[in-house]
């Protein structure tokens, strides 16, 4: 049968394979707390985590390191709840005193949100860290881990996260369109507290109501049989391999591709490697060169390059060792792609120490 035809005709997926699916992912996020499956991407299961919490009278720190925060700063502020931003420099991971201090200057929060790993500029925060400040404060914690599932260690109850959103998009290399938000009992406590509006695709309650307590058995809506085959396929693939060694993969790309982009000879964008994430690395345009003219040179050369978003647009490429490129042969290619379309550029750059760098990082013991 052509590819097509049975994208067009997929087999059915079964009833009760959807709690299959949720217990699946709270194995792997190390969590007892309730996982929900929302049809969409994961932008939406942020919204709906946002939607959901706000209401007059809550108190909220937000960590801003991407747009991604300000989004979800934006979508708690609409529900009407008090938002303090805490803002990283562009394109740069928050730091502990930073949110220690704006903690220390509100007299209470209710809720603590923040982005683990940024795919938009490469930043890692301080999960831990600020995970034990939340729990000190005995706020809630809210945790994008969208991009950082797969790729970081994400141990939820042993870090205490409250709600956590997830996407199969990222580093397990799984389909876009569905995404999963964790939520624990005390979570939920506060959800209730919100005022319930109509039936809501943005609704975490609903769908607590409407499925998670019917017993988890078909999902509410018409669910897209592809896309939950997909997820099923990429959790095979994690649970093959195990979830440490997709870490260790993205560990070792990062690792790698740093040490290749200083051999070649170009700034990176976030200097210190524990404050990087394993997603992607960026690195700073040269004097002269612009993002969209090294992105085309680059993609001539088959190496991917994406620009950066918000704050950072035209400051940063980006290039990414997520997923399925988390591994030698793409982080090589990458990066000597790169020198290649930076030499096209007038740029000086040295490839050959480049490439020795990566491969000589590859045949280092981790």
């Amino acid at each position: 049968m052509p590819l097509h035809s049975s994208l067009l005709a997929p087999p059915p997926f079964p009833a009760d394979g959807y709690a299959a699916l949720a217990d699946r992912l709270a194995r792997l996020l190390g969590t007892a707390s309730d996982v929900l499956l929302l049809q969409g991407e994961a932008v939406l299961a942020l919204e709906a985590i946002a939607t959901s919490l706000a209401r007059p009278g809550l108190r909220a720190l937000n960590v801003v390191t991407s747009p991604y925060g300000q989004n979800f700063g934006a979508w708690l502020r609409r529900g009407g709840a008090s938002v303090t931003d805490v803002v990283a420099p562009p394109g740069q991971p928050i730091t502990v005193d930073a949110v220690r201090r704006a903690l220390d200057a509100a007299p209470a929060v209710d809720v603590l949100a923040v982005v683990h790993g940024e795919a938009a500029n490469g930043a890692l925060n301080p999960l831990t860290a600020i995970a034990a400040l939340a729990k000190a404060r005995g706020a809630l914690l809210v945790v994008d881990a969208v991009a950082s599932f797969g790729a970081h260690a994400l141990p939820v109850d042993e870090l205490g996260l409250d709600i956590v959103a997830i996407g199969p998009q990222k580093a397990l290399a799984g389909p876009a369109g569905v995404s999963a938000v964790a939520v624990s009992a005390r979570a939920w406590s506060v959800l209730a507290a919100a005022p319930r509006t109509a039936p809501s695709l943005l609704s975490l309650l609903d769908l607590k109501d409407n499925w998670l307590d019917r017993g988890r058995g078909a999902l509410p809506g018409t669910p897209s049989t592809i896309e939950f085959l997909a997820l099923a396929a990429a959790l095979d693939r994690v649970e093959a391999i195990g979830l440490p060694t997709l870490i260790d993969h993205h560990t070792r790309a990062a690792r790698a591709t740093r040490a290749g982009l200083r051999a070649l000879g170009v700034p990176l964008w976030i200097d210190d490697d524990d404050a990087a994430s394993a997603l992607v690395t960026s690195l700073r345009l040269p004097a002269g060169v612009t993002d969209t003219a090294l992105i085309a040179s680059a993609a001539t050369f088959g190496a991917p390059l994406a620009p950066g978003h918000g704050e950072v647009a035209g400051r940063l490429v980006r290039l990414d060792h997520t997923g399925l490129r988390a591994a030698c042969p793409a982080v090589l290619a990458n990066v000597v792609g790169l020198g290649a379309a930076l030499q096209q550029l007038g740029v000086a750059v040295d490839i050959g120490a480049a490439a020795e760098a990566i491969v000589r990082s590859y045949g280092a013991r981790a």
